[in-house]
């Protein structure tokens, strides 16, 4: 992946994403910019990364491509996204290796993608905020662990659900990309470590080749930023 200016985005043929221009988590690879590397690097598709600070995410020409001035944004050809599940989706649905050929297993694989971004990540969403944004707060303690104990019922059904299997429905999909990326969110929470086969699910993800491209362009990317 390539990082460009605003200027090269016309003469460019690759999809361009945008990007935090300083990295929140510190390149942690937690941004949702993620899961839209490792989808690309899934399908084998070369973009350009076009990265955007804070005050410039707020400006009306960033909100023409993203109405709520966040990250990231998809640029390809007339055709701009700004929900990662949307992209996502959009890549898996145009390229080889995301989406299983029978139609079923496709609605399946799309159907976890769904209850990645509805069902598991707005309680895991909710407990950032708290640690966030509420902490001084003298009713947090309560909050965290109401927090955490729909954060746990989640896993636990989760888990039920995987079972020892490796993937969720079968071989690897776009729904299995969005679940982990998902529960990469809990690292260092404690939490994930409750449900073993949740945590080796998370593992094995990680492991896969375009994972681990996709991480450690976005961590140097950062990295580089940060740099004299």
């Amino acid at each position: 992946m390539t990082e460009t200016g605003p200027q090269s985005m016309t003469a460019d043929s690759r999809p361009t994403i945008t990007v935090f221009e300083r990295s929140p988590d510190g390149g942690k690879g937690l941004s949702r910019d993620m899961r839209v590397r490792w989808a690309l690097e899934e399908v084998g598709r070369p973009c350009a990364v076009r990265p955007v600070s804070f005050a410039v995410m707020k400006e009306p020409a960033h909100r023409t491509l993203q109405p709520f001035g966040q990250i990231p944004t998809y640029e390809d050809g007339g055709l701009t996204l700004f929900e990662t599940g949307a992209i996502v989706f959009h890549i898996a649905d145009r390229h080889e290796g995301l989406l299983p050929r029978d139609a079923n297993a496709r609605a399946r694989a799309i159907n976890w993608m769904f209850a990645a971004l509805s069902t598991i990540e707005p309680t895991i969403i909710d407990r950032e905020v708290a640690l966030y944004l509420e902490r001084d707060e003298n009713w947090f303690g309560q909050r965290l662990a109401l927090v955490e104990a729909r954060i746990r019922a989640r896993l636990t059904d989760l888990s039920h659900r995987l079972g020892d299997a490796d993937w969720l429905d079968g071989r690897f999909s776009a729904g299995d990309l969005m679940t982990a990326d998902v529960l990469r969110r809990l690292g260092g929470s404690g939490l994930l470590e409750e449900f073993p086969n949740l945590a080796a699910f998370v593992a094995r993800a990680e492991a896969r080749p375009a994972f681990m491209r996709a991480f450690v362009a976005q961590r140097d990317f950062f990295k580089a930023a940060v740099e004299p």
